[in-house]
């Protein structure tokens, strides 16, 4: 498409529902691996980077039972890892996280970068500094990383170069496939970071701070559970529909909103003259996070006194500032 032809001064009405997270989806896609049992994971987004990830995966051995969104993975015996699409895995950086999945079943394997090597050093630092802490040595050539994972190490206090949710997630899923106790400092509280931790004791990993910036996670070097875990509903995607509302005025009615990741940004939009009603609350099918609908009424926006930024955590959503540029058009003030 060259160019869009937008038609603006429309209202909206009628519900919608927030549908699963992507971010969640494709983290937990990832840790399916550590699991010799079969793993369902329940209302799986369908979306393009979930389909690209199903196709490395496909690519090297692991099988799908499709059951609408329902999805059960079973892993080989043996990784095929020198099959992998490596096409498919060019165009998701979520296919990092192969490092730490892989990490319990192969000694030394070969994973493809996301856009060769425009990643960067500097983007990947966070996972060489954390993993090598657990046993794993990690080079890079043009094109792949380089993975030597023989001899995992537990007992381990590691502190995150970064504050970043892929991270985490990395190093929760080698923690969760050492015997013995691993600590993780400076770790993400964010919303697809608890939903690996939600999955992980599922698998009978335990973990203690879940929410929090330390982790302290005490897994098994063998895992084998047959287990099915729903996967808990998008605060970003909750954020772009009730965005949609406060921009034009609308209002409409946002079902399942996992509101303990968006009352900072509902406090900013109260404060700019928006006006909601929570109408229920509830918790999600995987009994873990709080769902909220959400009623949005006609308002008249101001511009906030102060700036408007993310924090890693704790904080507006780094993902969910970009919807606070129409917000701000809409409103009166600078």
């Amino acid at each position: 498409m060259e160019y869009f032809k937008i038609r603006g001064g429309k209202k909206l009405s009628g519900e919608i529902t927030v549908n699963s997270s992507k971010n969640a989806a494709v983290a937990l896609l990832m840790g399916a691996l550590i699991n010799k049992g079969k793993t369902t994971l329940k209302n799986v987004p369908q979306i393009e980077e979930v389909n690209r990830l199903f196709e490395v995966l496909e690519s090297i051995g692991v099988r799908f039972e499709r059951k609408d969104r329902d999805i059960t993975i079973i892993v080989p015996k043996k990784i095929e890892i020198d099959k992998i699409d490596k096409k498919s895995a060019h165009k998701t950086r979520s296919i990092i996280l192969l490092i730490g999945a892989l990490a319990g079943k192969l000694k030394g394997y070969s994973i493809p970068q996301a856009g060769g090597c425009r990643l960067g050093s500097r983007t990947i630092m966070p996972h060489l500094f954390a993993l090598e802490k657990l046993g794993i040595k990690i080079g890079t050539t043009k094109d792949n990383f380089e993975v030597k994972a023989g001899n995992l190490e537990s007992g381990r206090k590691i502190v995150l170069y970064e504050k970043g949710d892929t991270v985490t997630e990395n190093v929760l899923l080698v923690a969760a496939q050492v015997a013995g106790k691993t600590t993780i400092k400076m770790a993400s509280a964010n919303y697809m970071v608890q939903d690996v931790c939600f999955f992980l004791e599922k698998l009978g990993v335990k973990i203690r701070g879940i929410g929090t910036e330390v982790l302290e996670v005490e897994g098994s070097r063998s895992i084998e559970k047959d287990i099915s875990y729903e996967i808990s509903e998008d605060p970003i995607e909750a954020m772009f529909f009730i965005s949609l509302a406060a921009s034009t005025k609308s209002e409409i009615l946002i079902k399942r909103c996992p509101i303990d990741f968006l009352e900072l940004e509902l406090l900013k939009l109260e404060k700019m003259g928006f006006k909601y009603q929570i109408v229920k609350r509830y918790e999600s099918k995987n009994g873990k996070t709080n769902l909220a609908d959400i009623r949005t009424f006609t308002s008249d926006l101001k511009a906030l006194p102060e700036k408007i930024h993310p924090l890693p955590s704790n904080g507006i959503n780094i993902d969910n500032l970009p919807f606070f540029v129409p917000i701000g058009i809409s409103a009166k003030g600078k």
